[in-house]
């Protein structure tokens, strides 16, 4: 049984591992397509690896800085905390590994067969060999242990294979070679420029793959042909590093200098886990801790023969469609055409994109309009996280072009896409772009838009709010609440905080959003408890939220009160939550599920019941200590009734989910909801539901 805090809250660290587990559960799960499955493993790699570059590493410093932190880690000492996330995470990487093998196996019946390097066939060796010649070989870093003083820095979650030649015994060269016992130690890079799965050519009908490592064994004789060894072996190694930023103080320096070196510093950081495949010999395991300082209080996890998994999710689909998500086509708005002109239809009404469902290219559509018309004079916008080609940025950046005044504040501390954002920061910069680089202490999460257009003498505001990035890419993938306005009062708003951006000593008063750090925790308290007088009054009441995550111990406080005073509460959290429900005289009326599908559950939403006129927010704020105190977020009120009524429609069939939902609880199962209702699965219903919309 997971610890928790006097059976009051879940830990924060031990609730992600139940959340990384969901997505196991989505590779194992024999109803999603084989290559999905393939992808979903890889998606649980690249998790578990941000969770110990950050989670694991904050737990570690508190451990090393000899502190039991038990208000920051939920009353769990740091090192007994550590010691279970190693635990987890064995147990969690031994069925990923099963998971991945039952796949494979699978893969076999509908002729795709994934080889190693002792399964080539002699049809395939030729061109293997030219193959690592022409395209591997001159990106490939070997490097020879043995006589080196100092052990070679190693790359935050790089791969490694970790090679040992027995040398023959009557070798003249082996003092020369400073071998050891006989024995010379060496690293090989896997290269990350060269693709991670090689298809090779077809056969009678067969298709086959090999994985580059495999590839790279395959060709050991060639590496390492000055040498006369009699027998090789590799095994694979990788580190993952603390992933904290230091932001260096020196006042000369640009604050995009200050990030940049901080990121590249990050490479330097602390090693916090140590992943090696357990089928390597004691005694070259021992002579890699030995030579890299590793001791028994690291989180040393014995893996697979792979590592880096997280290369799954692009997994080549091999021209077999019946083996992956067929992908659905976007949806426009109903009435809202793109052919059109949007500012004009969104002067008369509001409008609600929901992706992926609806298509991304209303948002660009709208800065690409704003960007060539005559009348818009500035644009104010958000950036967190851009696609990799961003149509965002070249719309701003044709703005200025047009004449604009176009304000950007971007987020540089954006984790693991700093550098990505200071290569955006620094090409918009050079177009002429206002750059804004936020509230010190704050990291500014919130997403908005508005341009000032002039009509009749005037300036008007038009603008969009959302829950997720501007990032084309994530928008195909992710599901996120975008409401396009004119609201002048909403948007008058949001104005003050692009001045609080810019004057951020004067903090402004709000009159219809909710905004952090200053008002939306103590906003959020004032409505919980408003549903709680309606309930002892018998007025309509009830709580209904969905969120990426739910830490705060607080506003999880506020439920408990609110759920011992009757109200009905309803969560829907994909990640980390904190709450347990369903204990009597502390959580009853609270329900909480969990929805992990295709697409990933971005959005926040929170409705109040208010005695029978819903109050409905989109946002982009979890209710975590960090979003609603130490980053600017906007949690922005729906006014229009059809779409008041769409949001709460949407929430609805999410709840109603009986193949992808998990009930959550405090004994970290995550046990599927099955009931003897129509089967729902919500991200289909969903499309379902805004299909027969476009159709009205």
């Amino acid at each position: 049984m997971m610890q928790t805090i006097n059976d009051r809250y879940i830990n924060r660290e031990l609730s992600w591992l139940q959340f990384n587990a969901r997505v196991l559960q989505e590779a194992a799960d024999e109803n999603v397509p084989l290559l999905e499955r393939l992808r979903f493993i890889g998606i649980f790699s690249n998790n578990l690896d941000e969770f110990f570059k950050v989670r694991y590493a904050t737990v570690k410093r508190i451990d090393q800085a000899g502190k039991e932190g038990r208000n920051v880690l939920g009353g769990i000492p740091a090192r007994e905390l550590l010691d279970q996330i190693t635990d987890i995470v064995i147990k969690q990487q031994s069925r990923s590994l099963k998971t991945i093998q039952k796949i494979t196996q699978e893969l076999k019946k509908h002729d795709i067969f994934i080889i190693n390097e002792d399964e080539v066939s002699e049809e395939h060796s030729d061109y293997i060999l030219n193959y690592f010649i022409t395209k591997v070989s001159p990106a490939l870093g070997t490097i020879i242990l043995n006589g080196l003083e100092e052990f070679p820095h190693l790359k935050d979650s790089g791969a490694y294979l970790a090679v040992k030649l027995k040398l023959k015994d009557n070798d003249p060269d082996l003092e020369i070679n400073n071998a050891i016992d006989g024995r010379i130690y060496a690293l090989i890079e896997i290269p990350k420029n060269v693709e991670r799965f090689v298809v090779l050519p077809e056969i009678d009908g067969k298709k086959y793959i090999i994985i580059l490592d495999d590839l790279i064994r395959y060709c050991m004789r060639t590496i390492f042909s000055i040498f006369d060894y009699e027998s090789v072996t590799s095994h694979m190694i990788k580190i993952t590093r603390d992933a904290q930023l230091d932001i260096d103080s020196d006042l000369s320096k640009s604050f995009i200098e200050k990030i940049s070196s901080s990121v590249k510093s990050r490479r330097d950081g602390e090693p916090v886990r140590f992943v090696y495949d357990k089928t390597m010999d004691s005694e070259t395991l021992n002579f890699l801790m030995n030579k890299m300082g590793i001791n028994d209080t690291d989180s040393i996890i014995p893996g697979g023969r792979y590592h880096n998994r997280r290369d799954y999710m692009r997994f080549p689909d091999m021209g077999k469609k019946e083996l992956i998500y067929q992908p659905i086509k976007p949806l426009r708005i109903r009435g809202l055409s793109l052919q059109g002109g949007l500012l004009d239809k969104i002067a008369k009404k509001d409008y609600l994109q929901y992706t992926p469902y609806h298509t991304f290219s209303y948002t660009v559509k709208f800065l690409r309009e704003a960007a060539i018309d005559p009348k818009v004079k500035v644009i104010k916008i958000t950036i967190y996280r851009l696609a990799g080609i961003s149509h965002i940025a070249s719309s701003l950046i044709n703005a200025v072009k047009n004449g604009k005044k176009v304000i950007v504040q971007i987020e540089l501390q954006a984790r693991f896409d700093e550098e990505a954002n200071i290569r955006y920061a620094e090409q918009m910069q050079r177009e002429g772009v206002q750059l804004i680089f936020g509230v010190a202490g704050l990291k500014v999460h919130c997403k908005a838009c508005i341009i000032e257009r002039e009509e009749n003498g005037k300036m008007k505001r038009y603008g969009f709010i959302s829950t997720g990035n501007f990032n084309e890419s994530t928008a195909k993938v992710y599901t996120d609440y975008t409401l396009f306005t004119a609201n002048q009062s909403i948007l008058k708003d949001a104005n003050k905080v692009f001045k609080f951006f810019e004057i951020n000593y004067k903090v402004n008063r709000y009159k219809h959003l909710l905004v952090s750090p200053h008002y939306t925790r103590n906003s959020l308290k004032k409505l919980i408890k408003k549903e709680i007088k309606n309930c002892k009054e018998g007025k309509a009441s009830g709580i209904q939220l969905k969120l990426n995550s739910l830490s705060d111990y607080d506003m999880i406080d506020k439920l408990y009160e609110a759920s011992n005073a009757g109200v009905k509460i309803e969560l829907i959290v994909r990640g980390i939550c904190c709450l347990i429900p369903g204990v009597k005289g502390m959580s009853e009326n609270i329900r909480v599920i969990s929805v992990v599908d295709k697409f990933l559950e971005h959005p926040r939403l929170y409705i109040f019941k208010n005695g029978g006129n819903p109050l409905v927010y989109i946002s982009s704020a979890d209710w975590m200590t960090r979003n609603l105190d130490r980053r600017v977020e906007i949690s922005c009120p729906i006014y229009d009734k059809d779409i008041k009524e769409e949001l709460i429609d949407t929430f609805t069939i999410c709840w109603s989910d009986n193949v992808k939902a998990r009930s959550l609880n405090g004994t970290l199962e995550n046990s599927y909801i099955q009931n003897d209702e129509e089967e729902i699965r919500s991200q289909l219903a969903t499309y379902e539901y805004y299909l027969k919309k476009t159709k009205k």
